[in-house]
């Protein structure tokens, strides 16, 4: 099996399908020296170079998502942990399969 297959399937296991699209758990680690999300064991983990402080690393977050992902930041909200460092992140108008495609390629591109 080769790496992307094996970081697909964990990416898979993480990713939660709702009534209203994907939802992806996400820790967040603020004033990081890059923006990068990883996949530290069976977790995915967001560097940012944003400071914890009036939303800005939760704005980095989406930016960064909605980016990379290619959707409109309208599509992406924090449903879940706004003011800690464990998130969730619901993605609409995407199925779990092609996120997680998504997600796999931002990973092994870094």
């Amino acid at each position: 099996m080769s790496e992307n297959n094996e970081v697909i399937n964990k990416i898979l296991k993480i990713l939660q399908e709702s009534k209203d699209g994907v939802i992806i758990p996400i820790y967040v680690k603020p004033n990081s020296d890059r923006d990068a999300l990883v996949l530290e064991g069976d977790e995915l983990v967001f560097y940012t170079t944003e400071i914890p402080e009036k939303g800005r690393a939760n704005a980095a977050l989406i930016r960064f998502l909605s980016k990379k992902v290619g959707l409109p930041h309208s599509k992406i909200d924090i449903i879940y942990g706004a003011r800690t460092r464990s998130k969730k992140i619901l993605v609409r108008d995407i199925d779990t399969e092609k996120l997680a495609e998504k997600l796999t390629e931002i990973i092994s591109s870094q």
